[in-house]
Order: C-alpha cells, then sequence, then structure tokens
C-alpha cells in the first residue's frame, strides 16, 4: 500500500475544501453544463422556455457529474486502477486525503441533492424524469463499481454518449416542453460526441496504466491510434450536424454559428494526435472548454432562429 503515500508525498499538502474540490474534477463539469444550455435553446426554439425548470436541470446535471466524479474516485481506489504511475491528476481516496468512507458519504450527499432537484422536475415531466434520474445515478457508480463496471470493460464512451449528451439535451427539452421532436435527438448528437471526447482524451493519457491494471477502456482495446480515430469521428459527428439541421429541417443559417469554434476543435484534435504524458491534462481541459464554447454558439443560432 505505498502507492497512496508516495502520490500524495509528490504534492502540497491540501485543505479539506481543496481535497473535495479536487474530488468533484472541476475540468470535467463543462460535460455537464453543455447539454443543458442546448437542451434550453431547444426550448427556447419550440417556444416552451421555463427558466426554473432549465435551472433545476442545470444544477441536478452539475450534481450527477460531481457524484459521478466520486464514485469513479472511489472505484477505482477499490480496484486498483490509481497506481503510483498514473499520469492524470490527483486523486484523493488513493492519495489518502479523503477515506473512502468519506468519498463514499460525499456522493451519497451529492446524488441525495440531485435528487431533490429531481423532485420538481418529475413534478414537471412525470414518470419519464424518474425513470432519466435513477438510470443517470445508476449508471455514474456503476462505471466503477459493481459486479460489472461497464467503464473498466470498453463501454464508459457509449454510456457517457448516451447520458451525459443525449439524456442530458432531450431530458433538459422535455421538462419545459413535455414533448420531444426528431430535432432535438439530432440537436443532442453533437453535445453526446463533444462530452465523451473528454473521456476518450482521458483513456488516452491512461491508457498504459490502464492495461496494467486490467481497466480495458476503449483507448486499450483499440490502442492510442483507434482512440485518436474515435476522437476525431465524434468531432466529426459534431461539426456535421449544424450543416444537416440547415438543409434539411428548415432552420436558418444561424445554426451554423457553431462552426465558428472549429478552429478550436482543430487545435485540441491536434494535440490528441501530437501530445502524451501529463501534457494531455490540458488537453482534456481543452476539450471540455470546446464543449460548451459549442453549445453556446450553437444554443445562439437556436435561439437567434426565434428571431
Amino acid at each position: 500500500m505505498e502507492a497512496p503515500h508516495n502520490q500524495a508525498e509528490q504534492h502540497a499538502p491540501l485543505t479539506r475544501w481543496q481535497s473535495w474540490r479536487l474530488a468533484s474534477r472541476p475540468r470535467t463539469l463543462p460535460a455537464a453544463i453543455a447539454p443543458v444550455i442546448v437542451g434550453a435553446a431547444l426550448a427556447v426554439h419550440a417556444g416552451a422556455f421555463r427558466p426554473l425548470a432549465a435551472l433545476a436541470a442545470l444544477l441536478a446535471a452539475l450534481l450527477i457529474q460531481i457524484g459521478s466524479n466520486f464514485a469513479n474516485d472511489l472505484g477505482d481506489f477499490r480496484r486498483g486502477a490509481d497506481i503510483r504511475e498514473r499520469v492524470g491528476p490527483l486523486r484523493v481516496t488513493s492519495a489518502g486525503l479523503l477515506s473512502p468512507r468519506e468519498v463514499k458519504a460525499g456522493m451519497f450527499v451529492v446524488f441525495g441533492l440531485a435528487a431533490l432537484c429531481g423532485v420538481y422536475l418529475i413534478v414537471l415531466g412525470g414518470w419519464p424524469i424518474l425513470a432519466i434520474g435513477l438510470l443517470s445515478i445508476l449508471a455514474a457508480v456503476a462505471y466503477t463499481a459493481g459486479p460489472l463496471p461497464f467503464g473498466y470493460y470498453g463501454l464508459g464512451d457509449l454510456a457517457v454518449f448516451i447520458f451525459f449528451g443525449l439524456v442530458a439535451v432531450v431530458g433538459t427539452f422535455y421538462v419545459q416542453a413535455r414533448f420531444i421532436t426528431p430535432l432535438v435527438w439530432l440537436a443532442a448528437l453533437p453535445m453526446g460526441a463533444l462530452v465523451t471526447n473528454i473521456l476518450v482524451v482521458n483513456n488516452i493519457r491512461d491508457a498504459d496504466t490502464d492495461m496494467r491494471v486490467g481497466k480495458r477502456t476503449l483507448a486499450v482495446l483499440l490502442g492510442r491510434r483507434g482512440a485518436r480515430g474515435e476522437y476525431l469521428a465524434l468531432l466529426a459527428l459534431a461539426y456535421a450536424i449544424p450543416p444537416i439541421l440547415w438543409l434539411n429541417f428548415g432552420l436558418n443559417a444561424w445554426v451554423l454559428l457553431a462552426l465558428l469554434t472549429l478552429p478550436l476543435a482543430l487545435q485540441q484534435m491536434r494535440a490528441v494526435f501530437t501530445v502524451t504524458g501529463p501534457a494531455l491534462n490540458r488537453t482534456l481541459a481543452g476539450t471540455a472548454q470546446l464543449a460548451v464554447w459549442y453549445a453556446l454558439a450553437f444554443a445562439v443560432g437556436l435561439v437567434l432562429q426565434t428571431v
């Protein structure tokens, strides 16, 4: 059990607040924010925007993301995945900054707060929102815990695409409009793609140590070259959707505003194909920022359809 001790020794002492903040993984939180922005913009476009519902959806999404990060920290610790050679950011449980019991308690508190937000959303959206909330929390925990942690069997990317992309956008729209259209599903695809790419960078960075501990992410199963191809394919999907909406769904050219973020996307793609090791932490943060900037530009384009 030397690894946690050595890992902690490499960093300056942290306060309790700093440890909890580190456990929440702030760089990943755009993954929760970006899809809600697009879902809210779709509601504006449909004439169904409800500010309190959108705010509740945002808070619930953020809390589920933080709870997922706590669960992942704890699950990887229990499976011995956060070894000394890992090049990613410090993990609080393996470093001994927070005990497993504390992280587990924090996870339950955060998911409990998400459930409180969910009560209001369930009143608005009915049983479909209850099902979405329960499945989202279950998926967050099952990513690294339980008898079949899908993050260890190459299914993490699919889970993120579905729950933190499609479900987040469509769910945010549904609690406001109480209906779903093909346009909403199609507009959710870019967010699923861009949010998944955050995980892709994470897995490319950790591929060597993940392989060593038996964590079979897609970056391990496909190799780094295959994972980089996945990153490129997901970018292509994200940037193909606005032109499709313009040409086939009767939207005007404002929807193409999302394409203004293409230079940032190309910058991140270049880094994914050329950068290795700890430097990929910056690329992970850049990919998360790309998701937010794309969401904002896409959302503005959708809202301007109504002007």
